[in-house]
């Protein structure tokens, strides 16, 4: 088994990557780099192997230095006579940026560069699987408080909270335009934070959300909102045990929480809350109060009598003090606010397909395996998160 691998440098790719390379079933992993040169690429490769001390194998791990954004990929890719004997490919590679202010790139990568993959793989004359990995939140945010199921998306008339969501959205509908309905599998992890494993998080980063949560102390979400979260290992190995499996029924499974292993605000607060007994309770405010947020990160001064932020003193001493200067506060509630929307949709993604599948069993709640990263919250830097969410 020869297989093809984008992304895996990343957070999600990294931990497919590792996992992946000690299967004896596979014989070469090819993996898609963005780099300078060979060179540069096995040492990004390395980084990824040294975090958790796993052996590199670099027969068996082989860089392919390509860049997603560049249109010259699928002749670059056909090119490559090792690639020719490909068996598989899981495209995990995606930029996840939630800001507008990298829109453009968010196309780029997740629209243009899948086509690009795609043009190339329709050349592949021993390819079995294409497993594309995209996100349950491709649903949109016009659906609140409910279950979402695989067979609700992709739906064109969704309404998106930002453009990663649209992108992926559109990368399913492109799969059948190059293959057959039987090569095509589309995995769909809901919200990937953190890691259940008491050890260092590939991406601490990914938990800027919550680190951001942790510093602000007043949340304006519902205290009591169903959020699908799961850990990165437990998105690896049902993504792993889904492409490799002989017995799945569907060409499309959520890999998420579900109704059984979900969790809310008041609980992912409440475990952490103990461990930072310096700072503030948290205590949970209005959605609407966002717009009164923003305008006193804007200008400390600019709120008036009668506004319900000002009914928060202890918090608005807290943030002068924590968060210091205006402009640090503005582009902190810019990141943070995609984040809070999604929380209020209160969605939870129907994980049925996932445990009758496979052998996986429900996922840890996120309030239960949090406490594993509480100890890295506090190395996430913030105000470097928030510029590119």
């Amino acid at each position: 088994m020869n297989l093809f691998l984008t992304g895996s440098s990343g957070f999600l790719g990294g931990e497919l990557l590792v996992t992946l390379s000690k299967r004896e079933d596979i014989s070469r992993i090819f993996c898609l780099i963005r780099a300078k040169s060979q060179e540069d690429a096995i040492a990004r490769l390395t980084k990824v192997f040294e975090l958790h001390n796993d052996f590199y194998d670099k027969k068996k791990v082989i860089p392919v230095v390509g860049d997603l954004t560049n249109p010259e990929l699928t002749g670059q890719l056909i090119g490559n006579t090792e690639l020719a004997d490909v068996n598989l490919i899981i495209h995990s590679a995606a930029n996840t940026s939630f800001s507008r202010i990298y829109d453009d790139m968010v196309e780029k990568v997740n629209i243009n560069g899948l086509r690009s993959i795609l043009e190339w793989s329709k050349t592949l004359k021993k390819l079995e699987t294409f497993s594309y990995i995209g996100t349950a939140t491709i649903c949109g945010g016009g659906e609140c408080d409910k279950t979402i199921y695989e067979d609700d998306s992709p739906n064109p008339n969704a309404k998106h909270l930002v453009k990663y969501t649209y992108t992926k959205m559109i990368g399913e509908t492109l799969l059948p335009q190059y293959l057959p309905a039987e090569k095509i599998l589309v995995l769909r992890p809901s919200i990937v934070m953190g890691d259940s494993r008491p050890w260092i998080p590939r991406s601490p980063v990914i938990l800027w959300a919550v680190a951001t949560v942790n510093l602000l102390r007043l949340i304006p979400i519902k205290a009591h909102a169903h959020i699908d979260i799961i850990p990165v290992d437990y998105a690896v190995k049902a993504i792993i045990e889904l492409t490799f499996s002989t017995k799945r029924k569907y060409s499309v499974y959520h890999i998420s929480a579900g109704a059984g292993s979900h969790t809310t605000p008041i609980e992912l607060t409440g475990a952490i809350e103990s461990h930072f007994p310096d700072k503030p309770a948290f205590r949970f405010i209005d959605s609407e109060l966002v717009s009164q947020m923003k305008k006193y990160s804007k200008n400390k001064d600019i709120l008036q009598p009668g506004m319900e932020l000002l009914n928060h003193p202890e918090y608005l001493s807290y943030w002068k003090e924590a968060l210091g200067e205006n402009g640090k506060m503005r582009i902190i509630f810019a990141g943070l606010e995609p984040y809070l929307k999604f929380i209020d949709l209160g969605q939870i993604f129907d994980n049925a397909r996932l445990l009758e599948d496979t052998d996986m069993g429900p996922s840890t709640p996120a309030h239960e395996y949090i406490k594993t990263s509480i100890k890295y919250l506090e190395r996430i830097d913030i105000f470097e998160g928030a510029l590119d969410p």
